[in-house]
């Protein structure tokens, strides 16, 4: 995840002074607890669909695991799906992984959240909801497969900010709908939402079957409209969180985007992005299915590392014998194509290897999400997209 709202504050001089966090020292892990889901979306990583799926981890050998990745150093939870909220024990998961000392956050469809489901994530303390608003109403519907489902993701949103819990929208941009940028971002405003995640495709699940994707010239833009959304509420004092996720190619976007903006101010940030350091799939992120299966991240459901029932996550975890988590974990990673070559490698760490291995077959070969040109990444041949459009 890309943190734009944070550099941006560096940019501007408006960085607050944040409390330290016991963070631990294990990775963010994603939880998809149960794979049902009352949708069937177009870009689903999981495959869900509303039915049942054998072999998925009960409630006690969950909170065994969550013992474990506690005394390993995890200290964020992201519980996931399919649809979380189908899962008949979610509230007492969340409950007892809130009582351990956990961040312990929801990702929903939105289209379950009524006002007593609202009111129990309020009261059990969820650190943060988001739900997905993949465009307009018509275009959110079409691709959530749904008639209906635009309204309830939206009254989801005003149910949980209406009761003070952290909120946040989530986009996903494909070519059919990245269009639609500005209508979200105004949306966000409309409705006094404090976070926006921008979602760069990836190849996934339905979500490979359908890609559908942005061309270049297409992401460019709409990062440049992000950051300059982003700066805007900076400078009227309203610190909206900005956030993107699968592709880190945006850092050494917004490190370019600031040549221009704040010269002055670019070689600082330049340090603060390596220091960040791009992709942290199979190092800062990892992702658990609803059977146990441990994977890279949620994107790599085609490979599993192992299996909670057989070892502990924190064993898996640790264990570089798996050819891909060595790679992954390797600085710098071993990198072919244009990615091998890259003036930015220490910004992006080869962004995200799904979409090289989709396409390729080779985890390490070059990522086809890479948005910036050849004369950008220090090649000498010809430029091969476009220069950035400013919406």
């Amino acid at each position: 995840m890309f943190r734009v709202t944070r550099f941006m504050q560096l940019l501007t001089g408006s960085a607050a002074v944040r409390r330290p966090v016991d963070i631990g020292h294990g990775p963010v892990v994603i939880w998809n607890l149960i794979r049902r889901c009352n949708l069937i979306c177009k870009h689903c990583y999981s495959n869900s669909a509303d039915k049942d799926f054998r072999g998925e981890l009960n409630g006690e050998e969950v909170r065994a695991v969550m013992d474990d990745l506690y005394a390993y150093g995890v200290r964020v939870l992201i519980l996931s799906g399919g649809e979380p909220l189908l899962r008949d024990d979610i509230f007492a998961l969340a409950r007892y992984a809130k009582a351990k000392g956990f961040y312990v956050g929801l990702s929903s469809n939105g289209t379950l959240i009524d006002e007593a489901r609202a009111d129990a994530i309020a009261e059990i303390g969820f650190d943060y909801v988001g739900v997905s608003i993949d465009g307009t109403r018509d275009t959110h519907d079409r691709f959530r497969r749904m008639q209906g489902a635009y309204d309830a993701a939206l009254a989801s949103l005003r149910r949980c900010r209406d009761r003070g819990i952290k909120v946040g929208m989530r986009f996903t941009a494909t070519g059919d709908n990245i269009h639609e940028l500005p209508q979200m971002l105004q949306l966000l405003d409309d409705e006094g939402l404090g976070k926006f995640y921008y979602s760069h495709l990836n190849y996934a699940g339905r979500g490979n079957k359908n890609r559908g994707e942005a061309a270049h010239r297409g992401t460019r833009a709409a990062m440049a409209l992000l950051f300059d959304a982003c700066l805007e509420h900076l400078r009227h004092g309203e610190a909206k969180e900005f956030v993107t996720g699968n592709n880190d190619t945006d850092g050494v976007f917004l490190w370019r985007w600031a040549l221009e903006r704040f010269p002055e101010r670019a070689a600082e940030l330049r340090q603060r992005l390596e220091l960040w350091g791009g992709n942290s799939s199979g190092v800062n992120i990892a992702n658990i299915d609803n059977q146990g299966n441990v994977h890279p991240d949620t994107m790599w459901w085609h490979h599993n590392l192992g299996n909670v029932r057989e070892r502990p996550f924190s064993t898996i975890w640790s264990d570089t014998s798996d050819p891909l988590m060595a790679g992954l974990k390797a600085r710098p990673r071993p990198l072919s194509g244009r990615c091998a070559v890259c003036d930015h490698r220490r910004i992006c760490n080869g962004n995200t290897r799904v979409r090289a291995y989709q396409t390729t077959g080779d985890y390490w070969a070059e990522d086809p999400g890479c948005y910036l040109t050849d004369a950008e990444i220090g090649l000498s041949r010809p430029a091969v997209t476009t220069e950035a459009v400013h919406v």
